[in-house]
């Protein structure tokens, strides 16, 4: 599938005993450095826009530096950041991020962890997180009107500002507190940082957001928090011992960096925060009351790494599925069927898929058929030119099945916008002279942008609503446009009415107009797509029902109000009607 810019990667470590115990007992200074890189590294997939981490060291002396960042940008920007570690930077607190744009900006100062300075411990703050805002607006209005005049409008940034004006307010409520009790001096600073409120400052901050987002921060005084959407859109993982407390986006870089078995994580729950003081003492706070819950189905079929056990078993169970819908594509003629999956997320549905058949008692063909090469770069500025090279990405095995004579079963984890199908996959599956290809895909039909971080966000680039579109062209219903348009002008917060230019419409139907959609011109062998069934993606992933890319059931009102203005954005400029 074409590479998607999605969620964002977190690491976090508190390490909750004296420096030299870590040295005495795994000998060396940087093992809150080492345990932060393998997490990152093992996150790698979930960001490659860049990298960065921040210290926070709780015993510096005042006129030294105690609190530390490095960022870089780019695929090796994990190994550039680590390669400028420095002894002082060595502390108590890491935090380590790993970026996918989510908005399209590029540059360092977009690359996480965000960083807000003062000569008061407490009131510097660091932040990172794994996060898309689908109010963002609303909020840098209320900035505004408080009287704030941000430098940069991103959702991270504007985060960090409207967090570090509440941390300000709860410094300064302390510093107040400790001036009514008598203290003076350094006895009022102990005091604001022992009294600190992390979760009545992520409370006020965070009261209106509206999106999937997990954030994490360090202050100067020493605070950790994560907190995670009360809906729990995006996920976070933690474990805790008498050595440490670490924070990842995904249970198994917990499991791998710690060696730890799966019953040691606890999964971070939707709307609380777990805050670590600076004495160590570890809690879990209220942030916002929970929501229905609407954990993201994209993390088990796509983004997170296949090696925790509960995703590893959801893959093949939604390969598994396919199988009744396998065999009626090729007619029921095993025999005379190549099975193979396009690289690499989609291996472990295949596996499942496989097995599936076995349990039927059918001996089937496996052929690795498609490689994936490293990805092709050109300086030709060409679009024709650089097309050609596009459709190289992938290669095939020769001689993998017999040509005129075997169907090519080919499966891969989703369709999104079809691009690589039509410019590189079909051109090159074509060479091999199936009698038909029947392209599988693990999801179901990809209808709907998401908003809450993965990078889909216009209507138009998703190959099922191309699809939608053209039908309704062909059949002259172009009323159901302008009706869809209007409502979503009068009533963009009501309901997704984007939903209603699929109904008249059959996933056969819509599959079918997909394949013409995507075919390139000149290839001779005939085409199926066989997609997921909303009700087999509920099956093979209970645990996480949040499916809005496929059903438009967005669980937020920003997501309904957003998708509905994607389509009034998508009729104005893009068929460039105003109705």
């Amino acid at each position: 599938m074409e590479l998607l810019k999605h969620e964002c990667g977190v690491a976090m470590i508190r390490l909750l005993k004296p420096l030299s115990y870590y040295e005495q007992k795994y000998g060396t200074w940087a093992y809150g450095f080492n345990q932060l890189y393998l997490m990152m590294e093992k996150q790698h997939n979930r960001g490659q826009e860049g990298a960065g981490f921040a210290t926070v060291n709780l015993n510096n002396e005042p006129g030294t530096e105690y609190m530390f960042r490095e960022r870089a940008e780019g695929k090796d920007a994990i190994t550039e950041i680590f390669s400028r570690v420095r002894r002082e930077m060595g502390g108590e607190l890491y935090m380590g991020h790993l970026r996918y744009s989510t908005t399209g900006k590029s540059g360092l100062q977009y690359v996480h962890p965000f960083l807000r300075r003062n000569n008061w411990r407490a009131k510097n703050l660091c932040l990172c997180g794994n996060f898309n805002l689908t109010n963002i607006d609303e909020i840098f209005q209320t900035m505004v009107e408080q009287g704030q005049s941000p430098r940069i409008y991103s959702d991270s940034y504007i985060t960090l500002e409207l967090m570090g004006h509440r941390l300000d307010r709860e410094v300064e409520r302390n510093y107040e507190a400790a001036k009514l009790l008598g203290l003076k001096g350094l006895s009022i600073t102990r005091y604001i940082e022992e009294h600190l409120d992390m979760g009545r400052v992520l409370r006020s901050t965070l009261s209106a957001y509206d999106g999937g987002y997990v954030m994490c921060g360090l202050t100067g005084s020493g605070e950790m928090f994560a907190v995670r959407d009360p809906w729990g859109i995006r996920p976070a993982f933690y474990y805790q011992d008498d050595e440490i407390v670490a924070i990842a986006s995904e249970r198994p870089v917990l499991q791998t960096t710690f060696n730890l078995s799966t019953c040691c994580i606890q999964e971070l729950q939707p709307g609380q925060s777990l805050v670590v003081h600076r004495d160590g003492s570890v809690c879990s706070l209220p942030v916002q009351p929970a929501q229905t819950w609407s954990a993201c189905s994209f993390e088990r079929i796509y983004f997170s790494r296949g090696s925790d056990a509960a995703i590893y078993r959801e893959r093949k169970t939604l390969g598994e599925q396919l199988v009744s819908q396998v065999e009626k594509a090729v007619a029921y003629d095993l025999e005379n069927t190549v099975f193979s999956y396009i690289p690499n997320t989609a291996e472990v549905a295949f596996y499942g898929m496989m097995e599936g058949f076995r349990r039927q008692h059918h001996e089937v063909r496996m052929e690795k058929v498609a490689w994936k090469d490293i990805k092709l770069r050109t300086f030709i500025t060409g679009g024709a030119a650089r097309n050609d090279l596009a459709s190289h990405v992938y290669d095939i095995t020769y001689g993998s099945l017999r040509p005129y004579e075997d169907n090519l079963v080919i499966i891969d984890d989703s369709i999104v916008r079809g691009t690589t199908l039509r410019e590189s996959i079909f051109k090159i599956l074509d060479r091999l002279h199936p009698r038909k290809i029947v392209m599988v895909s693990s999801s179901p039909q990809i209808r709907y942008p998401d908003f809450y971080g993965i990078d889909m966000a216009h209507l138009e680039e998703l190959c099922a609503f191309r699809a939608a579109i053209a039908l309704i062209r062909e059949r002259n219903m172009q009323q159901l446009i302008t009706d869809v348009y209007q409502a979503c002008k009068c009533d963009p917060m009501g309901q997704n009415h984007v939903r209603r230019l699929y109904a008249p419409f059959t996933v056969d139907e819509i599959n079918c107009k997909i394949v013409g959609i995507l075919r390139p011109e000149g290839m001779q062998s005939p085409v199926e797509l066989v997609f997921q069934s909303i009700e087999g993606l509920h099956r093979a992933c209970p645990q996480h029902p949040g499916d809005w890319y496929f059903t438009g059931h967005y669980p937020t009102p920003g997501g309904i109000r957003l998708v509905n203005r994607s389509f009034v954005t998508y009729v104005e400029n893009v068929l460039g009607l105003k109705l």
